[in-house]
């Protein structure tokens, strides 16, 4: 194997072990990974990657855009050379033990690694506030969940008991009785929104989907996949769906059934879609209740209204069909998982049995992670309705903390009712970006304040944007971005709406 030459930032280089040469000996069983390092393992770099000068100026070239951003070119394999390729052990690996040294070295290394970028994380829906430890010893068992979860085929090792439970949980937060719901554990909030959208186009195969602009990337990919044809509705300066617009276009439409995706808590804004709106702009439009279907992409936003007091209700009392989140945000799982729910009565456009597997075929994934379900039954059962209610109230208020301490500061920022995602102008310190792993978009940025985001941490985030904009600003060559078209002027300090 090549040695490869990284180099790390600051930050990293004092967290780096120090690096030595490994003997080819049989190991101790008292052997410490982090006692030693082989040569052939590089410290792990966050930043841009190995030659990270080299992939900058390419990207210069290529975008044209010299502020430092990093650009993606669609065409141009971004895969970086790395020294974690799989070899084939040595004949005498069993005495050396090589191979394993080498292993645990590795995991030790990017386990330090890991630690670090889970300190400094602010940009991203991860809640990483759990302990699991109670269930390590699962991991001898390979569970598989394959099929509908309310029918047991011939796979015995599953969880499914654990997933019912879960689904049970979730229909009586979202007001529908077991009999009346179909649902499963799915593999994250982009399955859910695929499983929702595909069972109302086959309910309406000439049907139209309409979603806010601002919805989950993976609405339009179900769009793509299922050649819908799909109407991009315009939206607030919030982020949430402009019925206005949503009217018109539906009024133009109004020979073919209305497919509408409806989010709570749009990815980049946290903005919640008005859904007694949205069905009042549907009957306004002459559409029936037999002519329209209504998914709701709850993500991460879906999980927290139900803990809210007069907050807008998600629930089967209203005329939905399907509602879908995620189970690694605001739960928090090490997993990425996810809970869907639709009405009963539509599933049977969709299933189909299969006899290798006893089971109907009504999923759209086929084996399926039977871990998840257990995590998540562990995690509802731990915290309750009254732990979720503190953990959302903890996340709105130290959003509203964070907000009112960035437009002390003097940045733009927004913050919308009802939300944890806290969205300014995106700093011109790509540094700052990568090191806090802020998620952006144009001149903006946010952070989503979840339950592991302290008031300590924010602080420390608040005191390093805050200076490295001061140094941006201090010559008086750079002004604040104007940012009034994507959070409003009367949020945005730039000097023509300042």
């Amino acid at each position: 194997m090549n040695n490869v030459d990284v180099t790390l930032n600051k930050r990293e280089q004092k967290m780096a072990p120090t690096v030595v040469c490994a003997e080819s000996q049989a190991l101790h069983q008292d052997f410490c990974p982090t006692s030693l390092v082989f040569e052939l393992v590089p410290a792990v770099s966050y930043s841009l990657g190995i030659n990270d000068n080299n992939v900058v100026e390419q990207k210069k070239e290529q975008s044209g855009n010299g502020n430092g951003r990093k650009e993606v070119a669609p065409s141009q394999n971004m895969h970086t050379p790395c020294c974690l390729d799989i070899k084939e052990p040595e004949a005498n690996d069993e005495l050396t033990g090589k191979t394993e040294a080498y292993m645990k070295v590795v995991l030790a290394r990017y386990t330090q690694r890991w630690l670090e970028r889970t300190k400094h994380h602010l940009g991203y829906q991860i809640n990483m506030d759990y302990n699991y430890d109670d269930l390590d010893r699962l991991q001898r068992f390979s569970f598989n969940n394959c099929g509908d979860p309310f029918i047991e085929g011939n796979y015995g090792v599953h969880s499914r008991d654990f997933e019912v439970g879960v689904l049970d949980w979730f229909a009586r937060l979202w007001e529908i009785n077991k009999g009346e719901y179909w649902g499963y554990v799915t593999s994250g909030g982009t399955e859910g929104n695929l499983h929702g959208l595909l069972v109302g186009r086959e309910m309406f195969p000439d049907g139209i989907l309409y979603a806010s602009k601002e919805s989950h990337y993976s609405v339009f990919k179900a769009a793509r996949m299922y050649r819908m044809s799909c109407v991009k509705v315009e939206t607030l300066v919030s982020g949430e769906i402009d019925c206005v617009d949503l009217k018109a276009s539906l009024l133009k439409n109004k020979d073919k059934p209305a497919i509408m995706n409806i989010t709570i808590g749009t990815t980049v804004k946290g903005a919640i879609d008005d859904l007694d709106l949205v069905i009042q702009t549907l009957e306004e439009c002459g559409f029936p209740r037999n002519r329209f279907y209504i998914h709701c992409d709850g993500a991460l936003v879906g999980l927290m209204l139900p803990f809210l007091n007069r907050a807008p209700q998600i629930t089967f009392k209203k005329p939905i069909d399907s509602i879908s989140v995620s189970g690694h945000k605001f739960v928090g799982c090490p997993m990425p998982c996810g809970v869907q729910m639709v009405r009963r009565e539509h599933i049977n456009y969709l299933s189909s049995n299969v006899e290798y597997v006893a089971s109907r075929d009504v999923t759209i994934m086929g084996s399926r992670n039977g871990h998840a379900p257990i995590f998540l039954w562990y995690a509802l059962s731990r915290k309750g309705y009254n732990g979720f209610k503190k953990d959302v109230q903890k996340c709105l208020n130290n959003a509203r903390y964070l907000k009112d301490r960035l437009k002390e500061a003097g940045l733009s920022v927004m913050l919308n009712r009802l939300s944890n995602t806290v969205v300014f102008e995106r700093p011109q310190d790509e540094d700052i970006i990568r090191y806090w792993q802020l998620s952006c978009q144009g001149n903006i940025a946010h952070v989503v304040v979840m339950p592991n985001v302290t008031i300590k941490k924010l602080d420390t985030f608040i005191s390093e944007l805050v200076e490295k904009r001061s140094n941006w600003l201090k010559d008086g060559e750079n002004q604040p971005p104007c940012v009034a078209s994507d959070i409003g002027k009367e949020n945005c300090v730039c000097p023509l709406h300042k």
